[in-house]
C-alpha cells in the first residue's frame, strides 16, 4: 500500500513538474473583479523551462481580452548595499524568479471626494483592491507586495517593498511590466511629451513612447497605459518588448535609489467602449494619489492668463487694462524680465527690464488682475529658497517653471520639492517643456497646469489639435497656450475660439502671441470673456481621434461647448442630451462665417434650446464651433 502510495505520488509530482514546463499554471493568486463586474483581472504563477517562478496578469472586459498574459517583474541589484552591511547577496537573474507566495489581502473602497477644482466637482473613488505578498526563498527578509485597484474605469498595479529588517537599501535598475496586448493593436505615440502623434503598429518603435498611450484594440475596445503618482521615481513610458510580439513594457528613464518602505508608481490601465469615455474616466490618475496636503487654500485661485511680450510698465499696464476688461484674471511677464535666462550667471531676485514691479502690482490689485512670473530651471535651483519668499512678499501669484529637466529621479524629486516651496509661500505653478503631470494635482492643488504638450508655440495644424483631447489631455490639465489674433494660427478663429472648452487648463493661457493693440472687441470675445477655467461636470459630446471633437463642460447652471474638427470640412449633430431636463437655455452660437464683417469672420447667433435639441452645424476645414449656454430665468 505504501509503495502504491509513493508511485502515485511520484507520478503526480512528475505530471506537476510536465505540466509547468510546458508553462501551465502552478498556482492561481488572486482573481479580482471591478466593482460593476466589467473588468476582470487574474494574477498566477508559473514555471519557465529552467524552473524558475513568474508572475502573470491578464484583463478583461466584459468576457473581451484587453490585456493579454503579461509578465510582472521589476529588476533590482542590491549587492553593494549588501556586501557593505555583510548580507547575503541576491543573485537571482530575475527579482521574481524566487518569489515564494505568502497571502492575498483584499478590501474595497466606495467613497466620493470634492477636488479644490477640476473637470468635476465630485469624483467617485472605488475600487476592489488586492495585495499579494510574497517573499525571496534565498532570503526571506525581502519581502514584496504586488498592489492591485480595479476600478471600473481600469486597473492599477504597482510593487511595494515594506521595511527590511536588515536596513539593505534598493536599487532599482529597470521596471519590466509587460502589457501583451492583441493581435491588431494599434498605439497613439509620440516620442516625446511635446512631439506629434502618429497612429502606430505595436512594431518598429524608434523609441520608447510618451505616456498616456491610447490603445485602439482590435476588438473594438480602447485602452490607455498611463503612470500615477510618479514620485521620487525615474519617469516610466512604454518601449515595445524585444522579445515578445505584440508586448509594450515599461521603460525608465534610468536608475532609482531608493529605502523601504515604498512602492513604485501606479502603472494603469484605462478602459473604454469608446475613446471618449477615456477622456470621462481620467479621474482614476488622480485616484491613485494623495489627498490634498496644503492646509490652507484660499489663495489658489485658477483664471485665464494673458502674456505681456514688452517687458515695460507701461506695456504691462495696458495687458492689465485689456485683462480687466476681457474677464481675465491675470498677467505673465515672460522670460527675460530679470535677463538671460539660460543661465546660471543671473538674478532672478532683481528685475532688469524697465519694469515698476510694485508699480504693476499695485496697478493689477486695483483692476482686479494678478502677476505671474517666468523663471528658468537654472534661478530655480539657484535660487528658490530666496525668491519664493520674495515673490510672495512683492504680491506675485503664480511662477511658470521654464525648460525643466526632467526624467531622472533626481528631477523627479526636485520638481516635487519646488513644488512645496511655492506651495509654503502661495504660490501657484505652471511647469513648462517636457514635462507631464501624473495626477500630482490632487495632492498639490497650486499645481495649477503644465506644458508638455505641443500646442500653439509650435502651431501645429488642426489634426493634432483634435488628437490632444484623447491623448495629453487624458493625463490632465495642459496648457496649451491658446492664440486668436496672431497670422501664425493654422486653423479658423473659431476653431481657436471652442479650444477653450475643449482643453481643460486650471490656469488656461489665452492670447499667446498677441498683443492688446489688436483686439478690436470682436463680438465673439463674449465666449471667452463668459467662459471660466474650471469645472462642475465634462461630457464628451461626440469625437474620433485625430478626426473631430465635441466637449460639454458645466460650471454652475451654465454649459459651455467646444467642436473642433481636423483638416478635412464635416457636419456634425450635436445632441444637448447633457442639458438639465426641465431648464431652457439661451443658446448663444459662435462659428466661422464668412460673411461676417470682422477680420476674424465669426459669426453669432442666439436659438433657445433644452434637453431635447439637436443642432446640425457645417465645420469648415480646420474649423470650429462654439457654444455658451445660459440658463433661462
Amino acid at each position: 500500500m505504501m509503495r502504491k502510495l509513493t508511485i502515485t505520488l511520484c507520478v503526480f509530482l512528475m505530471q506537476t513538474y510536465v505540466f509547468a514546463q510546458k508553462g501551465l499554471i502552478t498556482q492561481t493568486l488572486q482573481t479580482v473583479k471591478s466593482p460593476d463586474g466589467k473588468l476582470l483581472c487574474q494574477l498566477y504563477q508559473k514555471l519557465d523551462k529552467k524552473g524558475n517562478k513568474a508572475i502573470y496578469y491578464t484583463l478583461s472586459y466584459k468576457n473581451t481580452p484587453i490585456i493579454l498574459e503579461s509578465e510582472l517583474d521589476i529588476q533590482l541589484d542590491n549587492h553593494l548595499s549588501e556586501l557593505a552591511m555583510a548580507l547575503k547577496v541576491d543573485k537571482t537573474t530575475k527579482w521574481c524568479e524566487d518569489m515564494e507566495f505568502i497571502k492575498a489581502s483584499t478590501s474595497e473602497v466606495d467613497s466620493v471626494w470634492k477636488p479644490l477644482y477640476g473637470e468635476r466637482s465630485v469624483i467617485e473613488n472605488r475600487y476592489t483592491s488586492t495585495a499579494l505578498s510574497f517573499q525571496k526563498a534565498g532570503n526571506h527578509d525581502y519581502k514584496m507586495d504586488i498592489q492591485v485597484r480595479l476600478y471600473n474605469e481600469g486597473l492599477a498595479l504597482r510593487y511595494f517593498f515594506p521595511e527590511n529588517p536588515k536596513g539593505s537599501y534598493y536599487q532599482i535598475t529597470a521596471e519590466n511590466t509587460e502589457f501583451a496586448m492583441p493581435e491588431g493593436t494599434t498605439a497613439f505615440y509620440t516620442q516625446w511629451a511635446q512631439g506629434k502623434y502618429q497612429e502606430l503598429p505595436l512594431k518598429d518603435w524608434v523609441d520608447s513612447g510618451e505616456r498616456p498611450m491610447p490603445l485602439r484594440l482590435s476588438n473594438g475596445l480602447w485602452a490607455c497605459l498611463a503612470e500615477a503618482e510618479m514620485v521620487n521615481y525615474a519617469r516610466g513610458k512604454f518601449a515595445l518588448s524585444k522579445t515578445k510580439k505584440n508586448t509594450i513594457q515599461t521603460s525608465l528613464y534610468g536608475g532609482v535609489d531608493a529605502i523601504t518602505y515604498f512602492g513604485t508608481p501606479w502603472r494603469v490601465v484605462m478602459v473604454g467602449e469608446s475613446e471618449g469615455q477615456l477622456i470621462e474616466n481620467n479621474d482614476i490618475l488622480l485616484n491613485l494619489n494623495p489627498a490634498n496636503k496644503i492646509a490652507k487654500t484660499d489663495w489658489i485661485k485658477p483664471g485665464k492668463i494673458i502674456r505681456e511680450m514688452t517687458l515695460t510698465t507701461q506695456g504691462a499696464k495696458d495687458a492689465i487694462d485689456f485683462a480687466a476688461k476681457n474677464n481675465l484674471q491675470y498677467i505673465l511677464f515672460d522670460w527675460k524680465w530679470y535677463g538671460p535666462a539660460l543661465t546660471w550667471d543671473t538674478n532672478a531676485a532683481t528685475v532688469v527690464a524697465p519694469i515698476d514691479m510694485p508699480a504693476v502690482v499695485a496697478y493689477g490689485q486695483q483692476k482686479g488682475v494678478g502677476i505671474w512670473l517666468y523663471v528658468n530651471l537654472q534661478s530655480l535651483v539657484k535660487q528658490a529658497d530666496e525668491i519664493f519668499p520674495l515673490y510672495k512678499k512683492w504680491g506675485i501669484k503664480g511662477i511658470k517653471f521654464g525648460f525643466v529637466q526632467v526624467g531622472s529621479q533626481h528631477w523627479t524629486s526636485w520638481v516635487e520639492g519646488a513644488i512645496k516651496k511655492c506651495a509654503a509661500n502661495d504660490l501657484m505653478v505652471n511647469i513648462h517643456d517636457d514635462w507631464r503631470p501624473t495626477g500630482e494635482m490632487r495632492t498639490y492643488p497650486n499645481l495649477m497646469t503644465a506644458e508638455g504638450i505641443r500646442g500653439n508655440e509650435e502651431m501645429p495644424d488642426a489634426t493634432h489639435n483634435v488628437t490632444l483631447p484623447f491623448t495629453r489631455y487624458i493625463g490632465g490639465a495642459a496648457d496649451y497656450t491658446i492664440c486668436y489674433y496672431t497670422n501664425r494660427i493654422k486653423t479658423t478663429h473659431a476653431h481657436q475660439l471652442a479650444m477653450a472648452a475643449v482643453y481643460y487648463s486650471p490656469i488656461q493661457t489665452l492670447f499667446w502671441y498677441d498683443k492688446p493693440s489688436q483686439s478690436k472687441d470682436e463680438p465673439e470675445l463674449e465666449f471667452w470673456r463668459k467662459i471660466p477655467t474650471t469645472w462642475d461636470e465634462t461630457k464628451v459630446v461626440n469625437g474620433k481621434i485625430g478626426e473631430y471633437v465635441t466637449m460639454a463642460r458645466r460650471s454652475g447652471n451654465d454649459w459651455f461647448l467646444g467642436s473642433m474638427t481636423n483638416n478635412t470640412a464635416r457636419k456634425l449633430n450635436l445632441d444637448f442630451g447633457f442639458l438639465a431636463v426641465g431648464k431652457k437655455y439661451k443658446a448663444h452660437l459662435y462659428f466661422d462665417d464668412a460673411t461676417a464683417t470682422t477680420a476674424t469672420k465669426v459669426g453669432l447667433k442666439t436659438i433657445s434650446v433644452d434637453y431635447t435639441s439637436k443642432l446640425e452645424v457645417d465645420l469648415l476645414a480646420s474649423g470650429g464651433y462654439a457654444i455658451w449656454f445660459e440658463e433661462e430665468k
